[in-house]
């Protein structure tokens, strides 16, 4: 199976690439392209990327590229992780709001809806090459803002999914406090990345988000970027739990205590 990476230069691609040599049974990756318009960073990931794999005695080969079509041809899967503008970009996106009193996030407000016009074009670019190489690929979106960048993918025509670690990472952690194995936990989740809520937290099919409420509530405060743990009369109602704190003002930040209160 070959997996293209757009954006392969990335940070984010050395998890990958260890994620990829952990589930070898599951996803068995023959070929792995890094594709990024980058050489000096592309150059520097590839080599860690392939020496990760040979270390973990993974066989798939390790190519790196700055030639979309080539990257794409006849490629199984097609993740697609890059940034329009770079950091620099999303500084702006993130402060320049949080400095009129709004939301100041990637993904929501003004800020993610600047990256959504500077990212769709390029990313709607990309998935008509990957139609035109590979027909039959799976496009994987993990560029924020995921949901409005999958919604455009979707609706161009293109078979696509979005990811957002968000989910993963709370249930990971709902599961770290309550000392059991991952597989045992799921969540009630609901919302937008980065605007998501956690309604339920199920250990083998029964909700234990009071509990954790009553048990952890320092700890969730701080998973969840609350300034003060939960308040004690909250822990035992119905509760929405934000599953990521968007950056704003302190006085923003006042209407995610009070849903998490119940008011």
């Amino acid at each position: 199976m070959k997996l293209t990476v757009i954006g392969g230069g990335s940070t984010y691609t050395p998890e990958l690439v260890d994620g990829l040599a952990r589930a070898h049974a599951a996803l068995p990756v023959s070929e792995l392209v890094l594709a990024d318009p980058d050489a000096r960073r592309l150059e520097l990931v590839g080599g860690l990327a392939a020496r990760m794999l040979a270390r973990a005695g993974h066989p798939a080969r390790v190519v790196t590229t700055g030639d979309l079509d080539a990257a794409v041809a006849d490629a199984a899967i097609v993740l697609i992780q890059l940034r329009v503008g770079g950091q620099a970009a999303r500084h702006v996106d993130e402060t320049l709001p949080a400095a009129c009193g709004c939301v100041g996030q990637e993904t929501t407000g003004a800020g993610g809806l600047a990256k959504a016009l500077r990212t769709v074009p390029v990313v709607l670019h990309i998935a008509g090459r990957v139609a035109a190489r590979a027909p039959h690929a799976w496009i994987i979106d993990f560029t924020n803002p995921v949901g409005i960048v999958t919604r455009a993918l979707l609706d161009a025509g293109h078979r696509a999914v979005g990811l957002c670690n968000v989910a993963i990472g709370f249930q990971r952690r709902a599961a770290a406090l309550l000392d059991v194995p991952p597989d045992r936990v799921g969540l009630g989740h609901a919302g937008l990345n980065h605007l998501t809520w956690v309604r339920s937290v199920l250990l083998d099919g029964h909700d234990v988000l009071p509990d954790l409420l009553e048990r952890h509530p320092g700890d969730l405060a701080a998973i969840c970027g609350l300034p003060a743990p939960v308040p004690a009369g909250a822990r035992r109602r119905p509760v929405l739990l934000p599953a990521l704190l968007l950056r704003a003002r302190p006085r923003r930040r006042g209407a995610a205590r009070r849903a998490v209160a119940g008011r």
